[in-house]
């Protein structure tokens, strides 16, 4: 960024995986990234890759499906849905220690911590009903549902310890709203980028999304979204998942090549 311009670099393939890649999140001092991967054909773990070195190290090697880690509250660890209860389970960093987090009594699709035991998940509806946004404590051991039909975007919003997700409301474009973990009311920051259900944001409090290979830019006052970036050139066609490194220097995607 240089005043209120962003400029986004040329993406490079840090996978290398011809499999599926998905989910990446950044450490809290950005110096390296979790994501999930598969390269067996058969199953999903943890992998790191370490912006410094440039190397990709396997965290887990379990016999059940990670997906979605995130550095847990305290620093030292990180949490993954893991199998097909869909729970939250806890590793150390180094993918070594596993232990049950938390077993919610549906399955939890996305989620993000609010603090060491809080957090909001997005759990998946039965029998074909919309996936609901709840809040849960994990001390207290409850969940209370905030919201029905909800995308699977949930992040903190920096500087407002309010948690951010999709809100799509029947017959209505979605819009981008945030919960309160305090009152538990939810409001709409913005109106949704049409086609995209996935965001981040940057430290200023700039928040991107994607349509196709485009990266567009929200700032809170500003008149709906800017381009920022085209991926196009690098060979690149829809992403689907952004996240942005702590400090704002790094932003990682998930998109497909132009071929498929």
């Amino acid at each position: 960024g240089s005043g209120g311009a962003l400029t986004i670099g040329t993406p490079v393939d840090i996978s290398h995986s011809p499999e599926y890649d998905n989910q990446p999140s950044f450490l809290p001092d950005g110096s390296a990234m979790l994501f999930t991967s598969r390269r067996d054909g058969k199953q999903t773990d943890i992998y790191r890759y370490d912006i410094k070195t440039k190397l990709v190290t396997q965290l887990t090697h379990t016999a059940e499906n990670e997906y979605s880690a995130l550095v847990m509250p305290d620093g030292k660890t990180f949490s993954t849905v893991r199998g097909d209860k869909q729970e939250l389970w806890r590793f150390d960093l180094d993918g070594s220690n596993p232990r049950l987090a938390y077993a919610h009594k549906g399955l939890i699709g996305y989620y993000v911590w609010i603090d060491d035991h809080r957090l909001a998940v997005f759990v998946l509806g039965a029998n074909g009903s919309p996936a609901t946004l709840q809040l849960v404590d994990t001390t207290a051991d409850t969940a209370e549902v905030i919201e029905p039909n909800i995308g699977q975007s949930l992040l903190i919003r920096p500087g407002r310890k309010t948690v951010s997700f999709i809100g799509r409301p029947p017959g209505a474009p979605a819009v981008v709203k945030e919960l309160d973990p305090m009152t538990k009311n939810a409001t709409v920051i913005t109106e949704g980028l049409a086609g995209s259900q996935y965001l981040t944001w940057l430290p200023d409090g700039r928040m991107l999304m994607a349509s196709g290979p485009k990266i567009w830019a929200w700032r809170d006052g500003a008149a709906g979204w800017t381009e920022v970036g085209d991926v196009a050139s690098a060979g690149l066609s829809k992403i689907t998942r952004l996240a942005a490194s702590p400090d704002g220097t790094w932003l990682a995607l998930v998109a497909e090549p132009q071929s498929k």
